[in-house]
């Protein structure tokens, strides 16, 4: 990263959109989802750290808590700083099943957070370029502006590239 781009690190059910080079940075992925919503060519990001699928209501305080409010927000904001809805990709990472052999269905928040991003994106027909889901161990993130190159290093240290 150069020094005069801009970092930006986004906590737990927080969202944050960047504008030209940069960063963006989440950690302490387990079961939560780090969604990024792109627009290369517009050079506008947007990521979501997701904690769970679906809000309770569409008018929710913290939309960038759930899966469903979190994506139209990237959506909206994304658009709002001058990303075309036409030139939208997505990228996330996370979801993993954090505690191993649980079969109830409420305790596997990372598979159905998973499955939320997934269903919503094409839901608002967002092209998946890469997914980095599952597993059993938490997971960092990083998007570079302008490159969209997400990078994604587990608690164990490998690292993937997006």
């Amino acid at each position: 990263m150069v020094d005069d781009e801009v970092e930006i690190r986004v906590g737990i059910a927080e969202g944050a959109i960047l504008r030209g080079p940069g960063r963006l940075v989440t950690t302490g992925l387990g079961s939560c989802v780090g969604v990024v919503i792109y627009d290369a060519v517009g050079h506008v990001a947007g990521l979501a750290h997701v904690m769970l699928p679906e809000s309770p209501s569409p008018d929710t305080k913290a939309p960038q808590k759930y899966a469903d409010t979190a994506i139209d927000w990237l959506i909206r904001e994304i658009v709002h700083a001058g990303g075309s809805p036409l030139r939208l990709r997505a990228k996330y990472a996370g979801g993993a099943q954090m505690f191993q052999g649980v079969k109830m269905e409420t305790l596997r928040v990372g598979e159905r957070n998973a499955e939320a991003v997934k269903k919503r994106l094409a839901d608002r027909g967002i092209p998946v370029i890469g997914r980095d889901v599952g597993g059993h161990q938490g997971r960092t993130l990083w998007f570079d502006l302008p490159s969209c190159v997400l990078t994604v290093r587990t608690v164990r240290g490998d690292m993937r590239v997006l």
